[in-house]
């Protein structure tokens, strides 16, 4: 019983944090680029551990039915993702961004961390996988074992992401050709679009 629990929180969440986002894109770029790595992990998953705890115990309800609080996180995520997006489009135009060795200019931690909490927390989606969707199936278990599903959505947000920060280290020599980070970049302008147009549907 307590495994079954254990995988089932694990299959629920890997399920929603592998779709393609603004954060899982965020997060390759630093693994890219070696980039505090490891910080931007960590805050990626104690943040998934937070609102899907959160979700287990039923604040998702109260998010789900405050329209306001979601019309206002919408819109300013599409501000933002818009803004973002052009700033892709435009790190795409410049050469001296195409390069991973040990002289890329290192972007302070402060703003890595400032643009994830955005991506996270900011994100109306994020709410609707960790706490609605995620959150509402470990709320329908019993007390006593909505530990383990915890548990479970911890090992599969841990996996999801140590594998993707640092996993994408295997792909840097693809990324040592400039053409490839241009594609990387057009890709993540044009995902952040899409997102943003997708929060629309989310205003009321």
């Amino acid at each position: 019983m307590i495994l079954d629990i254990i995988l089932k929180g694990f299959v629920v969440t890997i399920s929603l944090i592998v779709a393609i986002g603004a954060q899982n894109a965020y997060i390759l770029k630093l693994g890219l680029l070696r980039q505090h790595v490891f910080k931007a992990v960590l805050f990626c998953i104690l943040s998934d551990l937070l609102l899907i705890s959160l979700g287990v115990l039923g604040l998702g309800f109260f998010i789900k039915d405050n329209q306001i609080l979601i019309n206002s996180i919408a819109i300013f995520g599409i501000v933002f993702l818009c803004f973002y997006s052009f700033l892709s489009f435009k790190s795409a135009l410049k050469n001296e961004s195409l390069k991973i060795d040990d002289e890329v200019k290192t972007n302070p931690l402060k703003q890595v961390i400032s643009l994830l909490f955005i991506f996270t927390y900011l994100n109306p989606h994020t709410y609707l996988d960790t706490i609605l969707l995620i959150g509402g199936i470990g709320a329908n278990i019993e007390d006593n074992l909505k530990l383990y599903f915890l548990l479970g959505a911890l090992l599969a947000s841990t996996t999801w992401f140590v594998s993707l920060g640092f996993g994408a280290r295997l792909l840097i020599p693809l990324f040592k050709k400039p053409i490839t980070w241009k594609i990387l970049d057009i890709s993540i302008g044009i995902l952040m679009l899409l997102i943003a147009y997708s929060l629309i549907d989310l205003i009321k």
